[in-house]
């Protein structure tokens, strides 16, 4: 498609959201200026400049179209994300999750940027909203310049809150006479568990909450998201909070004693050589002597290597309900379009597509059409709903979760059978969505994990191999699709 006539649209950040609104605004014929600082000023939480780098865990979590994150992952699919695309090039095995090595994924992201020669990327610090056709991406670490920049176009100060990052181990340093390899119940052994009895727990629990932590300003007062909680604010809000949360023994058998332990600490593969392990939800703002000294009295990790110390640093969102428009924009400035974490969206999916919906819209705009958001039956429409109609006064980030969504009309009691059958109905509708708004699919339907083609052929409808609707055919309406994929436990992230 030629780029003549078409204006310049800037995308400010090279992170998730901002590759993949700028891969979506190149695909549709426009000139972009992809401007990243990193190269000429760093942040506190970045190790390269890469990218689409990923700062804190290595996994997209689940697939599984009856879990929230995998509806998710369907409809970013068809429209293709970029994200995705790599993440499927450069995954390691984690169960039902989908979680990759983060540097061979960051080089994906590069590669998918480069391969469209209308993407020029710019390496400099942005200290002002530029002027003309804008997506702005900066996610949590946005310079002050260009947040004062912001806060004086929103009329008001952005929110604040304070997010911390795991550690990461290497596995030749664990004791494996101790650390076993499993999963939760059926999935398979793409975890490595650290077993504690009771008395190691209670042990474990009195020393995180004693331990000395990072100062920072009214550290008593920040407003962590609550789905990324440091584990020692996890430990300070009852003796039993981690080992019902990240620390749960449920589903698994210690092979030393044939029971379940007390609690059990995991960690999850980050790279395909399987040397680097993260350890899930460990996320911490201790200092890091106390850091080795907490962690190496675990059970199994006495003679841990550290390859990545916890850490904390700022993130910063904008009051979305109030100040911004139902697609993004700032009031009085429609074409300068915001995406990704900034908006309100908590998450490496979420803010991925959150950034597909800032090209998609950003195209509308200049093409003289109206703006548009998904369904609210939909996963992306439910967290377009949630960033438009939440209570200004209580904003905080949000995850992909069906409470997000509209209820079904009928009364299913299974957990996993209603989850189900929402994922059903949120694809339905989502492809109906995209027909009616002429936006092409970037996939064949029939290749989406868990599609229900049975049913489809049942009610008179058959999928085209290039993914669109067809009319029915009475000579294949007989013939069954492939089965659902069953629902997992595997922890996602």
């Amino acid at each position: 498609m030629t780029t003549e006539n078409r204006p310049v649209v800037t995308v400010v950040g090279g992170g998730l959201a901002g590759c993949e609104a700028a891969v979506g605004l190149a695909r549709r014929g426009y000139p972009v200026r992809l401007i990243e600082m990193r190269g000429v000023r760093k942040t506190e939480a970045h190790q390269t400049d890469e990218l689409g780098e990923l700062v804190c865990t290595n996994s997209f979590k689940s697939e599984d179209p009856g879990n929230a994150h995998g509806e998710l992952k369907r409809e970013m699919r068809l429209l293709g994300s970029v994200l995705l695309t790599a993440a499927d090039r450069t995954k390691v095995p984690a169960g039902s999750a989908l979680a990759v090595d983060r540097g061979l994924f960051a080089r994906a992201m590069a590669e998918a940027v480069a391969a469209y020669p209308e993407i020029e990327v710019v390496r400099e610090e942005v200290t002002e909203i530029p002027e003309g056709p804008t997506i702005i991406a900066t996610g949590p670490l946005t310079s002050d310049a260009l947040s004062q920049s912001i806060q004086r176009a929103l009329g008001d100060e952005g929110l604040a809150f304070f997010d911390a990052i795991a550690p990461i181990l290497h596995r030749d340093s664990l004791d494996e006479s101790i650390v076993f390899e499993a999963g939760r119940f059926e999935e398979s052994g793409d975890y490595l568990n650290c077993p504690m009895n009771e008395e190691e727990y209670d042990t474990f629990i009195e020393a995180l909450k004693a331990g000395d932590v990072y100062d920072g300003k009214d550290w008593e007062n920040v407003p962590y998201f609550e789905g990324c909680l440091p584990i020692e604010v996890m430990a300070s809000r009852g003796h039993d909070t981690l080992r019902f949360g990240p620390m749960k023994p449920i589903g698994l058998t210690d092979p030393r004693t044939g029971k379940r332990p007390w609690a059990v600490v995991q960690l999850r593969r980050e790279d395909r050589a399987g040397q680097m392990w993260n350890m899930v939800g460990f996320q911490t703002r201790l200092r890091r002597g106390v850091q080795r000294d907490v962690i190496t009295a675990i059970p199994g990790l006495q003679d841990a290597e550290f390859l990545r110390w916890g850490s904390i640093h700022r993130n910063t969102y904008l009051n979305h309900p109030q100040r911004l428009t139902a697609h993004g924009s700032l009031q009085d400035r429609p074409d300068v379009i915001f995406a990704g974490q900034l908006t309100g969206v908590e998450g490496y999916t979420e803010s991925a597509g959150s950034g597909i919906f800032a090209a998609l819209n950003m195209d509308r705009i200049l093409r003289g059409e109206a703006p548009i958001t998904a369904p609210t039956t939909t996963m992306l429409g439910g967290l377009q709903r949630f960033l438009r109609e939440a209570s200004p006064k209580h904003f905080q980030p949000m995850n992909s979760n069906w409470g997000l969504v509209d209820p079904l009309n009928e009364r299913i009691r299974d957990k996993r059978q209603k989850r189900a059958r929402m994922g059903e109905r949120a694809l339905d509708h989502f492809l109906d969505w995209m027909e009616e708004h002429r936006i092409e699919k970037q996939v064949p339907v029939d290749s989406l994990p868990g599609r229900r083609e049975a049913r489809d052929a049942a009610e008179g409808r058959t999928i085209r191999t290039d993914g669109a609707a067809a009319s029915p055919d009475p000579a294949s309406a007989d013939e069954p699709g492939p089965p659902t994929e069953p629902a997992s436990t595997a922890p996602s992230g």
